[in-house]
Parts: C-alpha cells; structure tokens; sequence
C-alpha cells in the first residue's frame, strides 16, 4: 500500500483522529437454538478497557490490507473499500491470535502447526502481525473470505470528549460454527478468559456487578438479546446499512447521560455517565 493509503486507512475521519480496528461479534447456536457469543475477558493490566468483557478485535494492521488484495490469501474482497477489506482480514487475525478461532477457508490444519503459528503472531511486535497472519495462510493455503465477515456496525467516541485512545471501531458478525479449529483458549494477555454467553446472561451479569463492559459492548449486547436464533439475527443484520454510531452527551433531567441515535436497530440507545465503565 501507497503512504498514501495507508494514511488514509489509519485516518478515514478528519476529526479528531482516530485508531482503525476491527473487532468479531462470532456467533453460535446454544443448546435451545438460542445465540451464544464468544467474549473475551482482557487482561486486568491492559491500558484500554482492563478487565472487561469484550469482543474479540484490535488496531487494523497496515499490512492486512495486502492479504485482503492478494488473491492467493483473500477471497470476495473486489468492490469493498480498503478499510472495510482490510478490517476483515483483521477479525479473522485477531480471533485466532486472541481465541485460537480459525475463521478461514481451507483443508483442515494441523492442529500443532496452528497453535505454533498463533503462538508466533502473539510473540512477534504487533507491526508485523499482519506479516505473520500472510505467511500462516499462506503454509496452509488458507484464505480470508470476505463474504464471511457481515457489517454490523461502526463506532466511534464523541468527537468533543478527549479520549487517550479513540477507536474507530468496525464491528463484524460472523457465524463461529464454521470455525476450521475447535482449540479455543484465551492467548493469556490480551485475552485472559473467553466464555460463551448468551446477549440476555451477558447483561444480567453487567447489571448484578459480576462483568464489566464498555458502552458499545453494552449496547450490541441489548441489540443483539432481540434475536432469538442465528436465522433471524442473520436475516436481520444482512438486511439492514451497518449503522455509524457516535455517542453524544446529553442532559436529561438535569443528569448527564450518553445517548446514541434511535431507529437504527438498538433497542437501548442511553445510559447514564455515572454508570459508565471509563478506560
């Protein structure tokens, strides 16, 4: 990719400047056909969100965009802009380096080889993840199908708050019953525990104080609670504009609120600031 480009992948919005990322929402069928969701449980340390229950996800690497490109390691990618094609191939990175999820297509790996190869993309610098991610599709002829990875929404931080760490974060969802490998464990930094969880059990425990997420976690649980099975969350997320959302602070009754807008398929679009969980 041209300087150029890639100036314009890390800083799609002029103000004020934003992170690119990408995160999975991966779906499953429970035991009543109700959808359980693989979260990720970070790390107390972790300067962004420690401790919080999240989706699996992270900074769009520059070279992600190459793989989306090259069709020996991407597949379905022609006609979608390069921050879009290159978030994709930064879900199906992270989720396996974060998880051990495999969201590829290809023959069956070698389940040692897989786990050298994600120990390797979690030992090297986090620059040349993408590098690393290229070569293991490549050894195992394995590609990143677009197709697989459906827009969901798009979230960026209130543009008047100053935030250490803003994200401009892409949010995919992706049926996790086609995973090519069954070893799902936590990498053990980013990713201290992972459970599968129902969007209903996910925030009953919020609200009883036993899990922590941030705002737009909290919110795509409740928008995702309003499917029942994975036919109908897929229909319906297929069907509509993956929706930009920003927060906004308002005052509402003389307390001060985050709000985000309606009609756009979250059903709980406001919670107070005092019960927000901060960086």
């Amino acid at each position: 990719m041209q300087d150029a480009a890639y100036h314009r992948l890390m800083t799609e919005t002029a103000k004020p400047v934003s992170i690119a990322a990408a995160t999975v929402i991966l779906a499953r069928a429970g035991p009543e056909g109700v959808p359980e969701y693989l979260l990720v449980q970070r790390g107390e340390n972790l300067a962004f969100a420690g401790g919080a229950l999240v989706f699996p996800g992270g900074r769009v690497d520059a070279g992600d965009i190459h793989i989306a490109r090259n069709a020996a390691l991407g597949s379905g990618f022609d006609g979608l802009d390069d921050i879009d094609a290159a978030a994709r191939v930064t879900c199906a990175r992270e989720a396996l380096e974060e998880t051990g999820v495999l969201l590829t297509e290809g023959l069956h790996p070698d389940e040692a080889a897989l786990a050298a190869a994600r120990a390797a993309l979690a030992s090297g610098p986090d620059e040349a993840e993408a590098i690393g991610f290229a070569a293991m599709l490549g050894a195992m002829g394995h590609k990143v199908d677009a197709a697989r990875f459906i827009p969901f929404a798009r979230w960026e931080p209130p543009a008047a708050v100053a935030i250490v760490r803003r994200f401009d974060t892409r949010f995919y969802l992706a049926d996790a019953g086609r995973s090519a490998s069954a070893a799902i464990t936590p990498d053990g930094f980013e990713a201290k525990a992972l459970r599968w969880t129902t969007a209903a059990q996910a925030i009953a425990d919020y609200d009883a104080g036993r899990a922590a997420m941030v705002f737009p976690t909290w919110c795509n649980m409740h928008r995702l609670a309003q499917y029942q099975s994975l036919d109908s969350l897929f229909q319906a997320v297929s069907a509509l504009p993956a929706p930009y959302v920003q927060p906004a602070f308002e005052t509402i009754d003389g307390e001060p609120w985050l709000t985000i807008p309606e009609g756009i398929d979250y059903p709980v679009t406001r919670d107070r600031v005092n019960n927000l969980r901060r960086e």
